[in-house]
This record gives C-alpha cells, sequence and structure tokens, in this order.
C-alpha cells in the first residue's frame, strides 16, 4: 500500500494549503462545536473534544477561534448551529468505493451537492450499505516524524492497542481499534511524543489498482467532494504504485 501511503502524504501537505484559505478551518470549526456539544464543553473531561482542538492548533488555528466553537457548541455562546452527520457512499471511476462524511445544517443541499459533483467527475451517488462494507471503521493517529524511528514509536503504542505503524515519508500514521484511541494519542504523550492529530477513520479492506489515467481521475473526484462546505471527509478504496503516483505527480 506504499502508493495509498504517498497519497496519505499528499493529502495532510495539501491541508496545509486548505488552511492558508480557510477551508480546513471551516471545517475543523465544526468538528469542535459538535465535539463540545455531543461530549460537553471541558476538553479534559471530552476526549474527542480534546482531540477536535489538538487537530486544529496544529493547523494553526488561531485560539480565540477554538475558543468561540468551544462555547459555541457547549451553548456558552449564541451562534451555534444545528450539525448533523451524515454519511454517504458512491463510486468513483474505476469502481472505486467512496465514503463521504458531511456534517451539514442543510442534509438535502449536501445530498444534492454529493451527487452532482459525483457526476460531474465520473462518479455515482450508492445504496447505504452497498460500499461501506469495504471498509473498516478505526482509529488513526498521526505522527510527526521529527527524527523518531518506526521502532520507538512502536515500543510506545504496542502496549497502549496499537495494531500497525505505517511509515507516510514525513509522518507515521498508527492504526489502532477506534476504544483504543484514547489510549494510544495517551501514551504517545507520555512518551514525550506531540502527535499531529487522533480520529476515527475509515480502512478499506479491499482495494482497486489504479493506472495513471484511472489515479488522475479518482484524485480529481476526491479533490472535489473535498472542496464542498459540507464534507468533513472522503475515504476511498483505491491502490497506487509508487512508479503510478510519480506518473500523477
Amino acid at each position: 500500500m506504499s502508493g495509498h501511503s504517498k497519497w496519505a502524504t499528499t493529502k495532510h501537505k495539501k491541508a496545509a494549503l486548505d488552511a492558508k484559505r480557510g477551508k480546513l478551518f471551516a471545517k475543523l470549526i465544526k468538528n469542535i462545536e459538535v465535539a463540545a456539544r455531543t461530549g460537553g464543553g471541558d476538553p479534559e473531561a471530552n476526549p474527542t473534544l480534546y482531540d477536535a482542538i489538538q487537530k486544529a492548533k496544529k493547523s494553526s488555528m488561531p485560539a480565540d477561534n477554538i475558543e468561540r466553537a468551544r462555547k459555541r457548541g457547549a451553548g456558552d455562546e449564541a451562534g451555534g448551529a444545528d450539525w448533523q452527520t451524515v454519511m454517504y457512499e458512491g463510486y468513483a471511476p474505476n469502481g472505486v468505493g467512496v465514503l463521504i462524511e458531511c456534517l451539514t445544517d442543510n442534509k438535502n443541499r449536501a445530498a444534492g451537492e454529493v451527487r452532482a459533483t459525483l457526476s460531474r467527475n465520473g462518479g455515482s451517488l450508492a445504496d447505504a450499505g452497498s460500499v461501506s462494507y469495504l471498509f473498516t471503521r478505526k482509529g488513526v493517529v498521526i505522527l510527526r516524524k521529527n527524527g523518531l524511528t518506526e521502532d520507538d514509536v512502536l515500543m510506545a503504542v504496542l502496549d497502549a492497542g496499537a495494531e500497525e505503524v505505517n511509515d507516510l515519508g514525513e509522518s507515521f500514521e498508527i492504526v489502532c481499534e477506534p476504544g483504543e484511541l484514547i489510549a494510544v494519542r495517551s501514551a504517545l504523550q507520555e512518551a514525550g511524543y506531540d502527535y499531529e492529530s487522533a480520529e476515527p477513520s475509515f480502512i478499506p479492506s479491499v482495494n482497486v489498482p489504479l493506472e495513471a489515467d484511472g489515479a488522475k481521475k479518482v484524485f480529481k473526484l476526491i479533490d472535489a467532494l473535498e472542496d464542498l462546505d459540507d464534507v468533513q471527509n472522503v475515504w476511498a478504496n483505491f491502490d497506487v504504485s509508487d512508479d503510478v503516483m510519480a506518473q500523477v505527480g
């Protein structure tokens, strides 16, 4: 899955660019508001909120923005929207399965935009359950290397429930069961390692190999979906070789 790992690295670099134009900030603010609303406004007592704030800090979001989002979600400040999580399933070109997680205050708008974006980019919306079975819910922690080796990370997280550590080039990706996510990121903190993000994710159990032309089409679709305001996350079950990734650039 080396090519897929390279794509994950590309996504993290893209996130930094998104932050510059405010696109990522809007998504992170939603995460904080929802976490505070569902689990309370105290980050120390609400691990989901803690991780949402951590991710926002790592993306260089101003502290005032973070605090206002936390207060809106907790009900301490007016203005918080009634965000709802909706998951859509679809197909990208070449039969690649796609999961699209939206956080929206208007389900009809979100569904219409997702459907239209899929259609415009050679994809289609799928029935519930027809794609999700190709993925497994996991916890994923991203940790920048900063001189660390894979053995360093494994030593820190193995006893906490980590299942695997993947090399993404500039970062490590630590995969675990969703219920072990807090234990794994806490183990990293205890070891003195400053993680980038810790959140539930979907890992594909079956992958579709792509050549350069197919990869370009799939990447274009994913970019278009991620640019939608209501879309929080996109997961897809493709794999690309190093050679194909190099061709795609």
